[in-house]
């Protein structure tokens, strides 16, 4: 009897570690191409950075001075405190085709902090906003691609950073100003409302405004709300030239 022939052995694989050659080359295409696309965008986005302020709008001198006049004619009384503001900001012909008199209030969670909000303006550039609430409210406040102004309408805003002995305390009138890249902790003990506004690159803001939504709260209704007031303010002032 001829003896059984032993099964050719197995080449030992080198190289790849995927099953077939087209897994490897689908990868490194795409990372060429994201090689690419970044060496192309990067330098067009250091330019649009360098230029960004050329699309503001809005000014700060104007919202300080609108926000202490507003308090000091109501003083304590917030609902008629944001109706000076925006009748005021409407009433200037410089800013107002950008700014939303629609008073639609919607919920806003964000860094473990939950408020409400009513967007007076957005775009990819600024945004403007009120928020607040009125039972208080503690959180992170977020590592931006913007400055953020927080001009203290009414409550007291407190704000820590590590390190420090003592809270940072913003009351009415004053303006709480987190720079592009920084954070804090922030907390509203009571009662706090404030205008908001950030300017810088807003998109990627709207990461940490939606991610408490999407994986904490789950209450989509609110997302589906914030989405499409969001998105009609910032399509809106596309159309109207305004980034």
């Amino acid at each position: 009897m001829a003896p059984k022939s032993s099964p050719p052995a197995k080449k030992a694989t080198t190289g790849c570690a995927c099953s077939k050659k087209s897994c490897c080359s689908g990868l490194t295409t795409f990372f060429k191409w994201f090689a690419i696309l970044l060496a192309v965008l990067a330098p067009i986005f250091y330019v649009l950075d360098q230029n960004v302020d050329q699309f503001y709008v809005f000014n700060l001198p104007q919202l300080d001075a609108v926000s202490k006049a507003a308090i000091e004619a109501h003083p304590g009384d917030t609902k008629a405190i944001v109706k000076y503001i925006v009748d005021e900001l409407k009433a200037d012909v410089t800013v107002s085709r950008y700014v939303n008199t629609d008073e639609q209030w919607v919920f806003n969670n964000a860094g473990g902090a939950m408020g409400a909000m009513y967007i007076i303006h957005a775009s990819f550039t600024e945004y403007l906003i009120i928020f607040g609430t009125a039972v208080g409210t503690e959180g992170h406040t977020g590592r931006h691609t913007a400055d953020d102004y927080f001009h203290i309408l009414t409550g007291t805003q407190l704000a820590y950073v590590p390190g420090e002995y003592e809270p940072e305390v913003y009351p009415p009138g004053t303006i709480h100003h987190l720079r592009r890249g920084d954070v804090k902790q922030y907390r509203m003990p009571e009662s706090c409302f404030a205008l908001e506004y950030a300017r810088g690159w807003i998109p990627p803001m709207l990461f940490f405004g939606f991610a408490d939504g999407l994986f904490s709260t789950l209450d989509f209704p609110t997302l589906w709300k914030t989405t499409y007031l969001t998105g009609e303010q910032m399509l809106g002032n596309i159309v109207k030239g305004k980034f």
